[in-house]
């Protein structure tokens, strides 16, 4: 069975990207949330950025052909940008404990 065969995949890569397009979303209104409403935010796509590295390192660890052409794919896009998933994960955290640091200056 291929990497993307498995109905358990499928159903949580789509779980993923609909969480994590709803923070996006979300995210707009980051600026008028209380100060609650910012830490859950924070707490919520630390969530699934985690999930989201996790779903990642499965793709690495597969042998499966397809998930290693989408794996290069990924690599390219984000290489047209100059960076590695790792280096895109790291920004993310980076950009969460920016976030954090100046929610707690506002306490």
């Amino acid at each position: 069975m291929g990497f993307f065969d498995s109905e358990i995949i499928q159903q949580e890569a789509r779980q993923l990207f609909e969480d994590y397009q709803s923070l996006v979303n979300l995210g707009g209104d980051y600026g008028k949330f209380d100060r609650e409403g910012k830490k859950l935010y924070i707490e919520q796509m630390e969530a699934v950025l985690e999930r989201y590295h996790i779903f990642m390192k499965r793709f690495e660890l597969s042998e499966d052909f397809m998930a290693q052409m989408t794996l290069d794919q990924l690599r390219n896009q984000l290489g047209q940008f100059g960076i590695t998933p790792d280096q895109m994960f790291g920004q993310m955290h980076v950009t969460l404990e920016r976030m954090k640091s100046e929610l707690e200056k506002q306490s």
